[in-house]
Order: C-alpha cells, then sequence, then structure tokens
C-alpha cells in the first residue's frame, strides 16, 4: 500500500463507518477492511477503478464529486477521507462542509503549492512550478486549485472547522525537523484531520 496511505489508515478507527472520496482501486478501503474491520464505502468516476475495486471486495459507488454529496444524509459516517482530490473539486470550501456533514471527522490530504522548490521554480524560471510532488504541466494537471497550508487552514477557520490533527511530510512521505519548524516552506504534502465545530477530541 502506498505510503500517503498508510499513514491514513493509522488516524481510522477499529469498526468506523468510512467513505473515501475518489478512492481509485480501492487499496486504502481493502485495507482497512481487512485490518480494521471498518464498514467501508468508496466513490469513484472511473470504470477501471470501479471494477478492481469490485473485485477486491470493496463497495464502491460511481459518482462525480462535483455533483455534491446530497445522497447522503447527515451523520453516515464516522470518517470520511479524501485523498489529494480536494484540490480538483469545482468547490473545495463546499465539500469540506460536506464532508462534515455526513461524517462525524474527515481526513484531507493535498500536495502544497507554497513549498521553496515551487517559491524557487517560479521566481527563477517565471513558469508554473513542476516538482515530485506537482508532477503536471499547467494545461495538464487535473488540480484547480492550488494552494498552500496556510491557504487551506485559512480556509478551515473560514468554515468554522476544527483542525484536530496535521501532519505535514516530503515527497517521499517523511517528516523531517524543519517541517515541524516552517510546515509552509518546507513540506510538501498535509494531511489534515478536521473536526466539526465545537466537537470534542476523539
Amino acid at each position: 500500500m502506498r505510503p500517503d496511505l498508510e499513514i491514513i489508515a493509522d488516524l481510522v478507527n477499529p469498526g468506523a463507518r468510512v467513505l473515501d472520496l475518489g478512492c481509485g482501486e480501492g487499496d486504502l478501503l481493502a485495507h482497512l477492511q481487512e485490518q480494521k474491520r471498518v464498514n467501508g464505502y468508496g466513490l469513484d468516476v472511473g470504470a477501471d477503478n470501479i471494477t478492481t475495486c469490485v473485485r477486491k471486495g470493496v463497495n464502491v459507488i460511481e459518482q462525480d464529486l462535483d455533483e455534491g454529496l446530497d445522497n447522503f444524509p447527515d451523520d453516515s459516517f464516522d470518517m470520511v477521507v479524501m485523498t489529494e482530490t480536494l484540490q480538483s473539486v469545482r468547490l473545495p470550501g463546499r465539500m469540506l462542509e460536506e464532508m462534515l456533514r455526513i461524517g462525524q471527522e474527515c481526513i484531507v490530504t493535498f500536495p502544497n503549492f507554497g513549498h521553496w522548490r515551487s517559491r524557487l521554480y517560479l521566481a527563477l524560471k517565471g513558469r508554473m512550478p513542476m516538482a515530485r510532488h506537482l508532477p503536471h504541466t499547467w494545461y495538464e494537471t487535473p488540480n484547480i486549485h492550488l494552494c498552500t497550508f496556510k491557504d487551506f487552514e485559512r480556509l478551515v477557520r473560514e468554515k468554522g472547522l476544527r483542525i484536530i490533527e496535521r501532519f505535514v511530510v516530503s515527497a517521499d512521505h517523511f517528516n523531517r525537523p524543519l517541517m515541524n519548524l516552517f510546515p509552509n516552506l518546507f513540506g510538501s504534502i498535509a494531511f489534515y484531520r478536521l473536526g466539526r465545530p465545537g466537537s470534542g477530541n476523539a
């Protein structure tokens, strides 16, 4: 399993009800079902991904995230997960609200456009940065809302949501001392565990 999925799996409680938005081939849910006995569902639009999920025994629904999550009632899940997908949806702020309407908590991961390499690339070359955590050219990228960690945390505050935990890692998913001191400058990818306003810690 990918290193980022292992980090997420550690944040999910055994037996939880989990929804994975943009679940891909279902690796995370398959692992959680086997190791933590979660009751999991995934959403994806890729036909090949859906076929692979079914083959792995993962419950999957074909659904475009930009169409919203209105088909799920409030408090349907304990945890809603979105792995490096938030930056590709049309309305990220609305998506966060919906995730925490249907889930008690959510986990969001995304690449940091404020990393020092991205800043240097833009300053020296005058072109949209490419890096290990931002590997696409500007005209091929699926990311339509590139942001920094500071941008994301400002959005969370504006929505009145609560940051329960944050992990910042490099492109190869290791944590280093400078990332803890200056996460927005040296972190490549962030993992945020969010809760509803005024909710208690898990």
